[in-house]
């Protein structure tokens, strides 16, 4: 006799229902993608805010009353850090350099970049917001087609360093 006779309906319900639960599982099981490391620019970055760090250590002790987070009223280099934004690939941090109240760096501190194909993708993606950003001069910039993930976390992490550094 088979399995799924017709005459025992029942039978056929509780497969189908073993079928979809173990499906499921195994579905919710796979692990496609492996934690991201963090990815330092420590060799371009590190001049730039040594020299920067001079400048604003020497400005900011003659002017201990202004260090309020105001865009106007800052002439000095600042280098903040935006948040960490969770994508679905990994996360994604950015580092904004301000003076005089423009942005005239902005690297990624942390993007995907566990598996070959993450490599490939923001090996574009991230000089070109980078640009992006440099040019529209905020976080209103253009998403990368095929990079849409880390635009977005790129996006979030550049707002929320804009909005720290009070631009």
């Amino acid at each position: 006799m088979h399995a799924l006779n017709k005459n025992r309906p029942l039978r056929r319900i509780m497969l189908a229902s073993a079928a979809t639960v173990s499906a499921v599982v195994m579905l919710l099981a796979l692990k496609p993608h492996t934690a991201p490391t963090v990815v330092t620019g420590s060799a371009a970055p590190a001049p730039s805010a040594t020299a920067s760090a001079s400048p604003g250590a020497s400005s900011g002790s003659g002017s201990t009353g202004s260090s309020g987070k105001s865009g106007s009223g800052s002439t000095g280099t600042r280098t903040v850090t935006g948040d960490t934004v969770q994508t679905r690939w990994g996360p994604v941090q950015v580092k904004v350099t301000v003076k005089n109240g423009r942005i005239t760096d902005v690297t990624a501190v942390q993007y995907p970049s566990e598996n070959p194909r993450d490599q490939q993708i923001n090996s574009y993606a991230i000089p070109q917001l980078r640009s992006e950003a440099l040019a529209a001069q905020s976080a209103s910039i253009d998403t990368v087609s095929g990079a849409t993930y880390t635009s977005e976390g790129y996006q979030q992490s550049l707002q929320s360093a804009l909005d720290s550094a009070g631009l």
